[in-house]
């Protein structure tokens, strides 16, 4: 029988609604009921033992990253066959990819949540938390770090992303696919790899200390005529590292690109990304001149969380370069 410890963090996995159609405004009902108390019926047909474990009732609109921070030592500590994290969908793809970097160890952490409040019509909640459990306790799951499973489907933390608001079936993986799947019996079936990268430097050591907080990193989002008053305002307010999310291929607006040089040539971290589901920024002669990263195939959002991560490690451009060369 495997142990798997079952983490609760909120969302609307644990929300209560008003009334079984309540699929927008249930937090309006200000219930939020802790994880022993959503378990039943979510072992049946698997052969596993569950350890409940409360972390704090969040939603995921307000989730942290001295959150994420407390929750990784809080999964470093624990002892189990598995981890499962229930988590709101909102932010759910950041929480999973931070805990990927800092992860260690063959045990399984698998992330879920769910689309509609357990109380309500059609919810989603049960089928999920019984698919992510039969991911944690499956053999082939071991050394596969840190997953998310939703809708029966298992995703790379990597690759995973939220594109919709309130169908069942919002989380997809781009242009990689998912996983594999979870079957009606529980078992799993497994149709890609999750390749183990090897960073140059151990951002796990990140979470080690008894820091509060990471490094402020912002996002400034590209649009026609967008100017640098953001990426001002960003390096004014303490900013040690900028995101452009900028237009497909990977350029921000013109108006931006001067202010963008400034923080760089001021020591803030600039990387270059695209807002485009299919982005991929690559190295190029304009970003060089900027002292601009290009991001890869990274989101904004999961590039923000690796900067975090090297500065706080006290990594430089240089060891940023090498870290996204190597996810």
């Amino acid at each position: 029988m495997a142990r798997i410890a079952i983490v609760g963090t909120g969302g609307t996995f644990a929300m209560e609604a008003r009334h079984p159609f309540d699929w927008v405004e249930y937090g309006e009902s200000g219930i939020v009921r802790p994880i022993a108390d959503l378990l039943e019926g979510a072992t049946a047909g698997l052969d596993v033992a569950l350890a409940p474990v409360d972390f704090r009732a969040l939603g995921s609109t307000g989730i942290t990253p001295a959150d994420w921070l407390d929750l990784a030592r809080l999964v470093q500590g624990i002892e189990a066959d598995g981890c499962v994290i229930t988590h709101g969908t909102a932010t759910l793809e950041e929480t999973a990819f931070f805990l990927s970097l800092v992860h260690g160890g063959d045990m399984p952490v698998v992330l879920t949540g769910a689309q509609r409040p357990a109380n309500t019509a059609g919810s989603d909640a049960l089928a999920n938390l019984r698919a992510a459990l039969a991911v944690a306790a499956a053999p082939q799951a071991r050394g596969l770090g840190v997953l998310v499973v939703i809708d029966n489907l298992i995703f790379a933390a990597r690759d995973v992303t939220k594109d919709s608001s309130g169908a069942l079936d919002a989380f997809v993986a781009g242009e990689f696919g998912p996983l594999g799947r979870v079957e009606a019996d529980g078992s799993i079936s497994l149709r890609r790899a999750v390749p183990r990268t090897q960073l140059p430097v151990d951002l796990g050591e990140a979470i080690a200390g008894g820091a509060s907080g990471l490094p402020r990193v912002d996002i400034a989002y590209s649009y026609a005529g967008a100017d640098g008053a953001a990426i001002e305002a960003f390096v004014s307010a303490g900013a040690r590292g900028i995101v452009s999310a900028g237009l497909l291929p990977g350029r921000p607006a013109n108006g931006e690109a001067p202010a963008l040089a400034a923080a760089a040539e001021q020591g803030v971290i600039v990387v270059q990304a695209t807002r485009g589901a299919r982005g991929n920024v690559v190295s190029q002669a304009f970003l060089d001149r900027a002292g601009v990263l290009a991001g890869g195939d990274l989101s904004p959002q999961k590039l923000r969380i690796v900067v975090m991560l090297v500065l706080a490690l006290g990594g430089d451009a240089a060891t940023l370069s090498a870290v996204l060369q190597a996810i």
